[in-house]
């Protein structure tokens, strides 16, 4: 008596099965994140969403010549119910910072922690030279990024699509990456896609961003 049908069957069902994962196309080895490693020890990392106190670098650096992206911004109850409140003021220390930023690392935030212990803060390069306080953000704000590295290097930032045309920066240099430095009571979740944008990007030129080299 030969073997049955149906141990043909489940041999060729899994070879066909091996054959389809070999030969399936290999996805994108990059991909957005926030970086833990670049990222300050005193903020939390959910996927693309950050909330705490400090600096935060998504892990994709700026390759293109024109490129956009956004942060979408939720402030928790009592930001939002104390925001016209006679004891609440939005100074330097209360502001997000967004922009850029230059590769960091742990050692970096460790001097900068040692730094402030030390009442140093005058000297601190706290890593947003290439960054911008936007006043007055809220639940529900969309903060764009542009910049173009060709020509004239710049950074420009909108607010729920109106540019802010005195916080733009000019001529830096070198490798950068996305970067937020966020305040305790918000959320800021990173949108690279542009079908999840909600504004329009400053000109056609700007694109969104594109995963072209990650780092873990």
């Amino acid at each position: 008596m030969g073997p049955c049908c149906s141990c043909f069957k489940t041999k060729s069902s899994t070879r066909e099965t091996e054959l389809t994962e070999k030969n399936a196309p290999e996805s994108n080895p990059f991909s957005f994140s926030i970086s833990h490693q670049m990222s300050a020890p005193t903020v939390q990392i959910n996927g693309l969403t950050v909330t705490g106190h400090g600096l935060a670098l998504v892990n994709v650096s700026i390759e293109q010549d024109a490129s956009y992206w956004e942060w979408h911004i939720n402030a928790d109850d009592w930001n939002e119910d104390n925001r016209d409140g006679d004891n609440f003021s939005l100074d330097g220390n209360s502001m997000l910072k967004f922009g850029v930023a230059t590769r960091k690392n742990r050692d970096f935030f460790e001097a900068l922690g040692d730094m402030q212990d030390n009442d140093d803060e005058m000297s601190v390069d706290d890593g947003t030279k290439l960054m911008r306080e936007i006043p007055d953000v809220k639940s529900g704000d969309t903060i764009g990024v542009a910049v173009q590295q060709s020509d004239l290097p710049m950074v420009q930032f909108l607010l729920n699509g109106e540019p802010i045309h005195d916080l733009a920066i000019s001529r830096f240099r070198g490798m950068v990456f996305p970067s937020i430095f966020m305040r305790d009571g918000y959320s800021a979740t990173f949108v690279w896609n542009e079908d999840e944008f909600k504004e329009m990007s400053p000109h056609v030129r700007f694109g969104p961003l594109i995963p072209e080299r990650g780092l873990i």
